[in-house]
């Protein structure tokens, strides 16, 4: 495996469930082998164009977008910049002479595999949700392998290229073993009282922070504690509707630097439903409410959600009903110790952690299959 350094090109991001698995996967790529060489390429204006070059890899940036599906207007550049980002591709394909291509979803996947296909080079796709788009059901047929995170993928994909490997995450997240002593310390929370955990992901979620708004006081007068990360866009309209020191037993944040404290505190965690999330949840095995985001492509948040609810695993809460029911349920959820356990235990049985190796493994393992 280590006879000749591979080169291999990282294509995708636009969110931060695209860019951390991706990331993830250069890093296991390179300690396989630290003279493998890798290239990003990802979408101009996107998170990754600033993400990937702070983790330590060069990117190249595509003039992409997604279809606009609320606003048709907004999509009449739309095949001119299909049309120069797959010329683009050809080209970075063409100086970079990749071994192989992986895919992780984003506006820049699509344009990148396509060239790949075109060239003869090998890709492999890295499907992180329980419901494939469209670009990723088409590029699928042409792929060597298809790492998927759920059952029932074949649906999407041909079966002989499926292998269920899980998501990436980031292991500093998840490693909350004998942490929570210091995370209350952190967070100077006690040890005595039950704490929620509210994570609308780095930008926040209008839906979670407005039910929270709606119920602080059923939080506080069953004094129960909260960390609250509102996300960026709406941090500083919150702190200025409660100021900075709201209440001993609530935590606002803009963002949380130290997930792994604010999971090794919480008893209970309501989240939004991304991949990535998922599966950093599945590995912490503690009890989760649900609410889906209704604003992504095909409602594959619901999707990821609902895997999740047919095994027990989670509780689920309707975008539409969580103003009016997600922190009933959530207290509820903290006095019903019995049921805690079961999603805890449930929960914990879908975690497949190490995908990022499993991932890299198969990079390298189809660059050596197409000598």
């Amino acid at each position: 495996m280590k006879s000749q350094a591979k080169r291999i090109i990282i294509s995708g991001g636009g969110t931060g469930g695209h860019i951390f698995p991706a990331i993830a996967i250069a890093n296991a790529l390179k300690k396989l082998d630290p003279a493998t060489e890798i290239l990003f390429v990802g979408a101009n204006g996107r998170m990754e164009m600033d993400k990937v070059p702070a983790a330590g890899y060069k990117i190249i940036g595509l003039n992409i977008q997604g279809i606009q599906r609320k606003s048709l207007w907004k999509n009449i550049l739309f095949p001119v910049k299909l049309f120069n980002s797959v010329n683009k591709s050809l080209k970075i394909i063409k100086d970079f002479k990749p071994d192989a291509v992986v895919g992780v979803g984003g506006y820049a996947s699509g344009p990148l595999l396509y060239a790949a296909s075109l060239k003869g080079i090998p890709y492999l796709i890295q499907e992180q949700n329980s419901y494939a788009g469209i670009t990723n059901k088409w590029l699928g047929k042409k792929a060597e392998k298809v790492c998927v995170a759920f059952d029932g993928m074949e649906q999407f994909f041909p079966a002989e290229k499926i292998i269920k490997t899980g998501n990436p995450i980031r292991s500093e997240s998840v490693d909350i073993a004998g942490k929570k002593l210091q995370a209350l310390e952190l967070y100077k929370l006690s040890a005595g009282k039950k704490t929620i955990m509210v994570t609308g992901g780095s930008l926040g979620a209008r839906t979670l922070n407005n039910s929270v708004l709606a119920h602080l006081d059923k939080i506080i007068a069953a004094d129960v504690q909260l960390i609250w990360q509102t996300g960026k866009v709406y941090y500083k309209s919150i702190i200025a509707q409660l100021g900075e020191n709201y209440h001993p037993n609530v935590r606002i944040m803009e963002f949380v630097n130290r997930m792994d404290l604010a999971y090794a505190a919480a008893d209970v965690i309501i989240s939004r439903a991304g991949a990535g999330t998922i599966a950093e949840l599945c590995v912490i095995k503690k009890p989760v409410i649900l609410v889906p985001s209704p604003n992504v492509a095909e409602d594959h948040q619901t999707k990821n959600a609902l895997a999740l609810v047919h095994d027990q695993a989670a509780i689920f809460v309707a975008d539409r009903d969580a103003e009016e029911k997600l922190i009933d349920k959530a207290l509820a959820l903290l006095d019903d110790k019995d049921l805690q356990k079961k999603l805890s235990d449930n929960i914990s049985k879908m975690a497949l952690p190490g995908a990022d190796q499993v991932i890299a493994k198969e990079v390298i393992q189809i660059t050596i299959n197409n000598n």
